[in-house]
C-alpha cells in the first residue's frame, strides 16, 4: 500500500512538472558588440518532445561555431525543470541595428516561434591580445549606469535618477569611492533615502546576467524648460579580477586593479507648462492636490484668537509653489502665518501637506467675512489645469466693544486724544553740571597691576616649564598620547559619517589604509590582506594586533551588504581606534 502511495505522489509531481506550457526562448550573450567581436545565441525549449528545430536566417551574420545541443533536467523541492537548447557562435558582417528573426520548433503537432532579438553592431572595439588582461576584464565586467525615470517631464514635475553599479560574477569589488558627484543644473534636487542601503540584486544588462547595487538615488524637479543635462558620476573602484591561474587547492587567483568608471551623460527635455487654460491663481503647483480653508473657531469673544488654516495636500512639487493668501477685514488683527510642512521624499516624488496657519484676533463685536480663496494646479498625467475654490468663512464675535459708527462705513470713528500726563515731556529749564576731571594713569590701579605683572608671570612660566620637562621624560605616556592623536587624525572623517552606513565604512577602511601607507610607505590599496599581514609580521607586530587590524578591514567590506545599526558602527569605530593605537606603539 505504501509503495503504491509513493508511486502515486511521484506521478502527480511528474505530471504537474511537465504539464507546463511549452515555450521557445532566444537569449544572446550581449545585445551590443563591435564588428570585430562575436556573440553566443541560444534557443531553448522548456518541455520534452520538441522536434524539427529550424534556426533563423542569420542574415548580416556569419556562423563561426555550432550548432551545439544540450539537455538539462533538475528536480528541486518537488519541482521539475527541463531545458533543451541549441547554441550558435556568430560574427557580424557589417555595422548597424539588426533584428535576429525567430527560430522554430515543432511539439505536440504545433509550431513554436521564439521572439526576435535586437542586436546593435558598432565600430570595431579594441580587444587585447591577452584575453586575461586584468584591465580589459575589469572594463568589460563592470558598468556604472545612470537610469532616469522619465526623459520628457513638465517643468515642476518630479522624476528620479538612479545610479547603478553593474558587476558580473567573474569579478569582485574590493573598494569604491565617488571621485566626482553628478551636477543637477536646472533642477531642484533631493537625495532619496534607501532603506535597504546598497543591497545587491540581480538583473539583465546588455542581454547578460549581472549583479548590481544602487549607489545613489535622487529626486529631480526641473525648474526651467528646455534641454537640461545631468552630468556624469565618476568613481574610483578597486576590482579583483581572475588571472586565469589557480592555487594549490584549485581556487582561482585574483589580482586587484584600480580603474575609474564614468556614467553616461543624461539629457532631459523639460517641457513648458501649456498656456491654454492657465488660471490667474496658478503659482507653479504641479501634481495632484487637494485644498482646504478652515477656521478653528467661527464663534468667539473679543481678544480671543482663532486659527485660519490654508492647507494643500497631495503629491507633487510641494516645496516649490506659493499658498494662496487670505484677506481679512481691517477690524480683525491678523498675524504673519506660521508655515508647517509634513513632506516625505520617495521615488515617486514629494507627498504630504503644506499649511499656513494665520492667527486672527478680533477687537470689536460683530460678524466678519473672510472671502473665499482659490488654488490652481497642473496635473501632468492629465495634461490640464484644475482650480479649487473654497467657501466664504464667517467669524462671529459675540462679546466685546461695539464698533464705533461713522458716516463712512469703511472707517472707524475718530476719537479725541486723551492727555494722561505722560504723553509729552516739557523742556528742562535747569541743569546740574559738574566739571570734568581727567583721570591720570600714573599711580593708578592699572599702573600698579602692570608693575606687578612680571613678578607673577615669571614663577608661573618656570612651573609650566618644569611640567613640560617631566612630561617629555615620560616616554611611554608620550607614545600613548601620540598614538591617540594619530588615531583621531585618521579616523576624523569616519567619525563625521557615524550613522550613514556606506560613507562611514568607506571612510573607516580608507583611514586604516592611509595609516599603513603613512607608517610603512607602501600602497596598501594594491596589496591583499595576506600581504598586509606579512608586512606587519616583518615589522615584529604581535599576532593579536595584526588579527584585530585584519578583522576591522573584513568587517568594513562585509558591512556594506548587510544591515548595520548605529550601535554596531560606534563599536567598529572604537575597535579601529584601538587597533591604530596598538599598532603605533609597535611600529
Amino acid at each position: 500500500m505504501k509503495v503504491k502511495f509513493i508511486t502515486f505522489i511521484i506521478t502527480l509531481f511528474t505530471i504537474s512538472a511537465f504539464s507546463q506550457e511549452p515555450l521557445l526562448t532566444a537569449k544572446v550573450s550581449k545585445n551590443k558588440l563591435g564588428i570585430n567581436q562575436r556573440l553566443r545565441v541560444e534557443f531553448a525549449i522548456n518541455k520534452q518532445g520538441g522536434d524539427n528545430f529550424k534556426p533563423p536566417n542569420f542574415k548580416n551574420f556569419k556562423i563561426v561555431g555550432g550548432p551545439s545541443q544540450s539537455v538539462s533536467q533538475s528536480w528541486v523541492n518537488g519541482k521539475a525543470t527541463f531545458s533543451q537548447s541549441y547554441s550558435y557562435i556568430i560574427k557580424p558582417l557589417r555595422k548597424g541595428e539588426f533584428n535576429l528573426p525567430p527560430a522554430s520548433i515543432q511539439i505536440d503537432g504545433k509550431t513554436l516561434l521564439s521572439k526576435p532579438v535586437k542586436i546593435i553592431v558598432t565600430e570595431a572595439v579594441e580587444v587585447p591580445k591577452n584575453p586575461n588582461d586584468p584591465d580589459y576584464i575589469a572594463e568589460q565586467n563592470i558598468h556604472l549606469v545612470a537610469e532616469v525615470s522619465k526623459s520628457k517631464p513638465y517643468v515642476g514635475e518630479g522624476i528620479y535618477v538612479e545610479y547603478r553599479l553593474y558587476f558580473s560574477n567573474n569579478v569582485g569589488i574590493y573598494d569604491n569611492a565617488v571621485t566626482e558627484s553628478p551636477q543637477y543644473n536646472g533642477f531642484w534636487n533631493q537625495e532619496i533615502k534607501r532603506d535597504n542601503g546598497s543591497q545587491v540584486k540581480t538583473a539583465m544588462y546588455n542581454g547578460e546576467q549581472y549583479r548590481y547595487a544602487v549607489l545613489h538615488k535622487a529626486l529631480l524637479i526641473p525648474t526651467k524648460s528646455g534641454k537640461l543635462t545631468i552630468d556624469p558620476m565618476k568613481m574610483d573602484i578597486v576590482v579583483a579580477v581572475p588571472t586565469g591561474r589557480g592555487d594549490f587547492f584549485g581556487n582561482p587567483i585574483t589580482r586587484q586593479v584600480r580603474k575609474e568608471y564614468t556614467s553616461a551623460k543624461k539629457t532631459i527635455i523639460s517641457r513648458e507648462l501649456p498656456l491654454e487654460g492657465k488660471p490667474e491663481s496658478f503659482t507653479g503647483a504641479v501634481g495632484d492636490f487637494s485644498y482646504d480653508l478652515i477656521a478653528s473657531k467661527n464663534v468667539l469673544k473679543a481678544n480671543e484668537s482663532s486659527q485660519i488654516k490654508v492647507s494643500v495636500k497631495g503629491k507633487g512639487n510641494l516645496k516649490l509653489f506659493e499658498l494662496p493668501k487670505i484677506e481679512t477685514p481691517k477690524e480683525l488683527e491678523v498675524y504673519q502665518p506660521e508655515r508647517k510642512e509634513k513632506v516625505r521624499i520617495t521615488a515617486s516624488g514629494l507627498s504630504g501637506s503644506v499649511t499656513d496657519n494665520y492667527t486672527v484676533v478680533p477687537e470689536y463685536k460683530g460678524k466678519y467675512k473672510i472671502p473665499k480663496t482659490e488654488f490652481s494646479y497642473f496635473n501632468p498625467k492629465e495634461g490640464k489645469y484644475h482650480t479649487i475654490t473654497t467657501e466664504d468663512i464667517y467669524v462671529d464675535v459675540v462679546q466685546g466693544k461695539q464698533l464705533p459708527t461713522t458716516s463712512n462705513e469703511d472707517q472707524v470713528a475718530k476719537q479725541a486724544v486723551k492727555t494722561t500726563g505722560k504723553d509729552f515731556r516739557y523742556i528742562q529749564t535747569t541743569a546740574d553740571l559738574k566739571p570734568y576731571k581727567p583721570s591720570r594713569f600714573f599711580k593708578s590701579i592699572g599702573f600698579y597691576l602692570l608693575l606687578l605683572l612680571p613678578l607673577i608671570t615669571i614663577p608661573i612660566a618656570i612651573i609650566l616649564q618644569k611640567k613640560n620637562e617631566e612630561r617629555n621624560a615620560d616616554i611611554i605616556g608620550n607614545k600613548q598620547r601620540k598614538a591617540d592623536r594619530l588615531a583621531k587624525k585618521y579616523l576624523s572623517e569616519a567619525k563625521l559619517q557615524l550613522g550613514n552606513k556606506e560613507p562611514f565604512y568607506e571612510a573607516l577602511e580608507r583611514a586604516l589604509h592611509n595609516y599603513l601607507k603613512a607608517k610603512l610607505y607602501v600602497e596598501t590599496s594594491d596589496i591583499s590582506r595576506d600581504k598586509i599581514t606579512q608586512i606587519l609580521e616583518d615589522k615584529k607586530v604581535d599576532t593579536a594586533s595584526i588579527n584585530n587590524f585584519i578583522d576591522v578591514l573584513k568587517n568594513c567590506d562585509f558591512a556594506r551588504y548587510t544591515p548595520i545599526d548605529n550601535v554596531q558602527m560606534k563599536q567598529e569605530f572604537e575597535n579601529a581606534k584601538q587597533v591604530i593605537t596598538q599598532l603605533d606603539k609597535q611600529l
